[in-house]
């Protein structure tokens, strides 16, 4: 969905302070004619919103978005944050933090939908259920050509391409990719196939098509529509349609026999053989053959995994399953529905029925979206007794055995703490080991080409794919408190989705200075105030703590101390690198494109002759002439006589 279908975009202020928010929450009479003025006021906004389907934005005091939500009835819903009604623990802790509420109208339900989805993924708002997927899986890519190919990818590319999984078990998927190609003839290559191409004979055919494993539509030996019969059935058969793909086959394979073209219909006989001895051994789950997802959760403290189950004709032939962090104080109705929708805007194979464990929250909404989408009813089940609460029950053993492993995960990576780590922890008295620590540095000469680094260790090594740098712009001059606060906003502003990746421990190279400067920011975002942060100053590699007037200095035999060294060192160097860099490219600029008449590509050449811009004006003009031309040639000259007069 684009932003244009949006029909209205309305901004209500709406000043909801803590104090406010907790006396509507409470239903408590407002302490003052000034609380009383405001809680009015609010009334009268919130009921002006419209009734209409629509999101809904909380924005904190510092302006960030803290959670995104949808409604078929905006005015109702936002109301009802507000109300005395039974709330879990995240819900009353969001509604302390509501500074401002925005709101989008939508033609549709299942716009407000889309756009929430869209909108939670690109802000990752602190107070939604932000689900971390198994997206570093493989899936089975069909791509989008006259002749599809098929193969393993961890890599979505949106071009018109049908994806299948992800698929946890690279075994599995190996032994899928191999029948799938043994039991349908799909060429292995990557060639651009098209029809002009395979009619100028461009290409030959390959050992595949002698060993029959590919029906040679590179030469033509096989129509365009042959190939889409194939690439059909195989999408039936990554669906679980076996029972479809068998009966083409078999229908196939005696039309064949019919026409006496026996050596084709034994070709057949023998992949439809195949493919039973695969069917065979897929888990029977169901006597009738009605296609399913069933859902569940497991919760172990603060970690839930939601595991998706996927049977087709009775068999399964698929699993999925969302790891979520932080769920202590969620409800278990709200956790299944978040799953839910993002499981099924990113999946079109939608099936006849949903199972449940339990009732889930917008159940109507949800049933009416999935409806439209699948263009047939969908219905969604709580078993309380029989096969169906059996299968509901094999999914929770695989939802608790994930969240299991995942907990064994941390518990073992926990244990093996590197001695530097363990001993800086003692040192600065961390409640907590810094596994991750990440180290700001600014670099720039006279306040020229400013620029910030971010370096990361994890476990006492750097870990350079998490590495940030910063061209920083936000002020004028030579600032270094005003460059370490725009970098320190620019990387801790948004709350990453899995909040594993914020730090243990924040390094500022500087003093007092650069450490209040930082610390400034820190204190305005609400998720990085327990986040311990120090400052490591040069002249005697003291540690600044923050509102601490006294340093703390580490013995120098320390490996704390030489880690953070390590840490500071490394920080500098990359934001130097940076630095010259950007000083490099503008000198560049400045030497050689601006001279009238010579582009970016006459310059890049001239250089990669003569190596350096002193070279060409050390260099005589007919040899400048032959690599760049007379025209050339003169007006560089001219440009270099007149910078020395």
């Amino acid at each position: 969905m684009s932003l244009s279908k949006i029909t209205t975009m309305l901004h209500y202020g709406i000043g909801l302070f803590f104090y406010l928010a907790e006396s509507m929450q409470n239903d408590a009479p407002p302490s003052s004619q000034h609380e009383e003025n405001q809680y009015t006021t609010l009334i009268q906004k919130v009921a002006g919103l419209p009734t209409k389907p629509g999101i809904y934005i909380y924005r904190n005091t510092a302006n960030t978005i803290i959670y995104v939500g949808k409604a078929k009835n905006l005015r109702n819903r936002v109301k009802s944050y507000f109300q005395d009604r039974p709330m879990d623990a995240k819900t009353k802790a969001l509604i302390r933090y509501i500074h401002d509420v925005e709101i989008i109208v939508t033609d549709t339900e299942t716009e407000a939908l889309l756009l929430e989805n869209n909108l939670i993924k690109e802000y990752k708002p602190k107070y939604n259920i932000l689900l971390k997927d198994d997206k570093t899986y493989p899936s089975i890519r069909i791509t989008n050509e006259e002749f599809p190919r098929i193969f393993s990818t961890r890599t979505i590319i949106r071009d018109g391409s049908q994806y299948f999984g992800p698929y946890t078990d690279g075994k599995y998927l190996y032994h899928l990719l191999k029948t799938l190609r043994t039991i349908f003839p799909l060429r292995s290559c990557d060639l651009p196939l098209s029809k002009q191409h395979i009619i100028a004979g461009k290409y030959k055919v390959c050992l595949d098509y002698h060993i029959q494993k590919c029906n040679g539509p590179c030469a033509g030996h096989e129509s365009k529509d042959e190939y889409g019969m194939h690439i059909k059935q195989a999408i039936q058969f990554l669906n679980g349609k076996t029972r479809e793909v068998e009966k083409m086959m078999e229908e196939r394979m005696n039309k064949f026999a019919e026409d006496l073209r026996f050596e084709e219909a034994a070709m057949i006989r023998n992949r439809l053989q195949i493919l039973r001895e695969y069917v065979s051994k897929q888990k029977i789950v169901s006597s009738d053959l009605i296609d399913r997802d069933i859902f569940a959760i497991a919760i172990i403290d603060d970690d839930a995994c939601i595991v998706i189950l996927n049977i087709r004709d009775g068999k399964m032939v698929g699993k999925r399953h969302f790891y979520i962090a932080q769920a202590s104080g969620r409800e278990e109705k709200e956790l299944l529905r978040v799953a839910l929708e993002r499981y099924y805007l990113e999946s079109d194979a939608l099936p006849e029925e949903i199972l449940l464990p339990i009732e889930i929250e917008d159940e109507e909404y949800d049933l009416k979206w999935l409806h439209e989408k699948k263009g047939s009813t969908i219905e969604i089940s709580i078993p309380k007794i029989g096969d169906k609460k059996k299968v509901i029950g094999m999914a929770e053993t695989n939802a608790m055995f994930l969240v299991r492993e995942l907990h064994l995960q941390r518990a073992a990576r926990d244990q093996a703490l590197p001695r530097g780590i363990a001993i800086l922890q003692q040192d600065l008295r961390l409640a907590r080991a810094p596994r991750r620590i990440e180290c700001f540095d600014n670099s720039h000469i006279q306040g020229t080409d400013y620029v910030s680094s971010m370096v990361v260790f994890l476990d006492g090594k750097p870990k350079k794919s998490d590495y940030r740098k910063f061209k920083l712009g936000s002020f004028e001059g030579n600032d270094d408190f005003a460059a370490m606060k725009e970098v320190v906003r620019r990387r801790y502003d948004k709350v990453p989705e899995d909040l594993m990746t914020l730090p243990d421990l924040i390094v500022i190279d500087g003093g007092k200075g650069q450490l209040s400067a930082a610390m400034e920011i820190l204190q305005e975002l609400e998720h990085m105030k327990n986040i311990p942060v120090i400052g490591l100053a040069k002249r005697l590699e003291e540690i600044v703590l923050p509102g601490q007037s006294d340093t703390m200095l580490l013995p120098r035999t320390s490996t704390g101390l030489r880690l953070l060294q390590a840490i500071r060192d490394e920080a500098h160097r990359f934001a130097i690198t940076y630095h010259r860099t950007l000083r490099d490219k503008r000198t560049f600029q400045t030497e050689l494109t601006e001279v009238e008449g010579i582009g970016e590509k006459t310059a890049q050449k001239l250089l990669k002759h003569f190596g350096a811009v002193k070279n060409i004006k050390s260099a005589n003009r007919e040899e400048v002439e032959k690599v760049a031309g007379k025209k050339v040639a003169e007006k560089l000259f001219a440009f270099f006589a007149g910078q020395e007069k």
